[in-house]
């Protein structure tokens, strides 16, 4: 991953976060890791344990933020998870989301909130 894409993604996570507190969900932790699993943002909503996927992209990208969620990322998320849910004792619903956001190139952006994606 070259530098500026990892301030690209490093932005988006902070819009995200945002964005999800705006509208009433309580983050939990970001980036958070276990071996190789990493979930870019957990929080709570109600009854449920959102582990969002982030996903920004240049306007004009080659592939949608959708379909970068391929079989393996699906593994890795539930994997993850899992993990988190045994360490934290959870017992509260789990759902697996995606915010994409797409960059223009002046700056402005636009967030897409894809729910259940697994």
């Amino acid at each position: 991953m070259s530098s500026q894409q990892a301030i690209t993604g490093s932005r988006g996570e902070d819009i995200a976060t945002e964005w999800l507190r705006e509208r009433g969900y309580y983050i939990v932790e970001r980036n958070w890791r276990i071996g190789h699993y990493e979930i870019d943002i957990i929080a709570e909503h109600y009854d449920t344990l959102h582990f969002v996927e982030v996903k920004t992209r240049k306007r004009g990208g080659w592939q949608s933020a959708y379909d970068s969620i391929d079989e393996q990322k699906r593994r890795t998320l539930r994997r993850g998870a899992t993990a988190y849910r045994a360490i934290h004792h959870i017992r509260l619903n789990l759902q697996f989301d995606l915010i994409a956001i797409t960059v223009d190139d002046d700056d402005s952006y636009s967030i897409e909130y894809v729910e259940n994606i697994l």
